[in-house]
């Protein structure tokens, strides 16, 4: 794939962020920390998202914008598999849940979610590695 330098960058601080915020998130979910959790594994996928759309010109910054851009361009087509959209899609609805509603969050949720960000962020990145847009 064919990307100038300064787009190759993005995609790379991108992926930095995606596994920055499953790390993080690991080391909340020790904690007990289920809501901090259920964030950081939202914005792994996120920022893993965005990585992919960057090699289309495509980014964005609100999250239904990330969202349907990667599912019009990545998941319609077949090259990315349903389960990633709709983990994110549940990653979406769980993380506004946790930021926004006072309900208590579970560990099962907390760790369902941390689990399908780090799937979510490694199977953006292997697709990155196979087509070459990074090493």
């Amino acid at each position: 794939m064919e990307l100038d330098e300064g787009t190759r960058e993005r995609i790379a601080l991108y992926m930095a962020r995606a596994h920055q915020a499953v790390e993080t998130g690991q080391f909340v979910m020790r904690r007990e920390d289920f809501i901090a959790t259920v964030n950081r594994a939202y914005y792994a996928m996120f920022y893993a998202a965005n990585a992919l759309l960057a090699t289309k010109g495509l980014e964005r910054s609100k999250h239904s914008g990330v969202i349907a851009a990667f599912r019009e361009h990545f998941v319609k087509p077949g090259i990315i598999e349903v389960s990633m959209s709709r983990f994110f899609g549940e990653a979406l609805d769980e993380r506004h849940m946790a930021d926004y509603e006072l309900e208590p969050l579970d560990y099962e949720t907390a760790a369902r979610n941390l689990t399908h960000a780090a799937e979510f962020v490694d199977r953006i990145e292997h697709h990155l590695r196979d087509t070459g847009v990074i090493r």
